[in-house]
């Protein structure tokens, strides 16, 4: 995965996020909207075959890149509850 910035100002930060797909970009967008702070979460993939999600994230206050770093961690605490879940259920 990798990501490049397209757009940054102080409160409103473009990029894309080469190798995913609407997977993770709506996960990302979901839990964004949890943040108070941030006041817009959206992506777009211009066609289906390219599969390259461009995110664009607005903050009222705060850096948008820490708005997404904080949605980031919180998915990944989501995603272990999960997956132990599974486990659980799975023996």
């Amino acid at each position: 995965m990798e990501i490049n910035v397209l757009k940054e100002e102080k409160n409103k930060l473009i990029f894309e996020i080469q190798g995913e797909d609407h997977t993770l970009a709506n996960a990302l967008r979901k839990e964004l909207w949890n943040d108070k702070k941030v006041t817009a979460a959206g992506y777009q993939v211009e066609h289906p075959l390219k599969g390259t999600p461009k995110m664009i994230v607005e903050t009222s206050s705060g850096s948008p890149r820490t708005a997404i770093k904080d949605a980031i961690e919180r998915l990944k605490k989501i995603n272990a509850g999960i997956k132990e879940e599974i486990k659980k259920e799975m023996k």
